[in-house]
């Protein structure tokens, strides 16, 4: 696989070059950012609703998950989707450079630490025609490196994508749930297991409360997504 043979050249280069940021190539720690990069990263607000992770005044919940509460439990994320990390994003995604899933999976780790550890640890599933093109799932390498950290190593295969839907992004957001209605399959038994989904970005949260609800059929007491950077929307 593409992600194995990164990770052997990498381990190579790192023992012979010094690391290098993969935003503005200073030094390096472990996560792939030097500090004055790490430091400027954009943190979600403190305060935000317990379910979605939408900012919110005092940290109540948001009207919309009051009026219509989603199939998943709640969601830990680390980032805020603005600049850089969007960039990181769309370089791991669409050029396929799976250094940018380091400092990603590196901020995961870090909003997760506390976090209860689930029964099962699971990647948003792509289609398998989106495999077949980028070669390797983004979900999947964060989900790695982040668990790895706690010695959880994510399951693959318990839930599937069974068709391409139109990218998310490029749709609005009051079409984003129907778009990915009925795209997921689950066959194994989760009964009665906590499961976590580790996903790169969430905006409307429209494909993790579908999964959730696929998870949930297959007998899952809870899900939880674990996402590494969340959408922000300013009035």
């Amino acid at each position: 696989m593409l992600s194995g043979l990164f990770d052997s050249c990498a381990s190579w280069v790192r023992r012979a070059v010094p690391p290098a940021c993969v935003l503005c190539s200073a030094f390096a720690a472990g996560d792939g950012l030097c500090a004055g990069c790490r430091k400027a990263l954009p943190r979600l607000p403190t305060l935000r609703c317990a379910v979605c992770a939408v900012p919110t005044p005092a940290s109540e919940v948001c009207g919309r998950c009051l009026q219509e509460p989603p199939r998943y439990a709640r969601v830990a994320a680390a980032l805020e989707y603005a600049f850089p990390v969007d960039s990181l994003v769309k370089r791991l995604k669409y050029a396929a450079d799976l250094a940018c899933a380091r400092p990603l999976a590196a901020a995961l780790a870090d909003t997760i630490e506390h976090e209860p550890y689930p029964d099962l640890v699971i990647a948003m599933p792509i289609a398998r025609e989106r495999l077949a093109e980028r070669g390797f799932n983004q979900a999947a390498e964060i989900a790695r490196l982040a668990c790895r950290e706690f010695g959880l190593t994510p399951r693959t295969g318990l839930a599937r994508r069974q068709r391409a839907a139109t990218p998310q992004a490029a749709l609005p957001w009051k079409e984003r749930a129907r778009n990915v209605r009925g795209v997921f399959a689950c066959d194994a038994d989760l009964s009665g297991m906590s499961v976590a989904v580790v996903d790169d970005v969430m905006t409307t949260g429209a494909t993790l409360n579908e999964l959730a609800g696929t998870l949930r059929r297959a007998g899952a007491k809870s899900v939880t997504g674990w996402i590494a950077a969340r959408t922000v929307v300013r009035g």
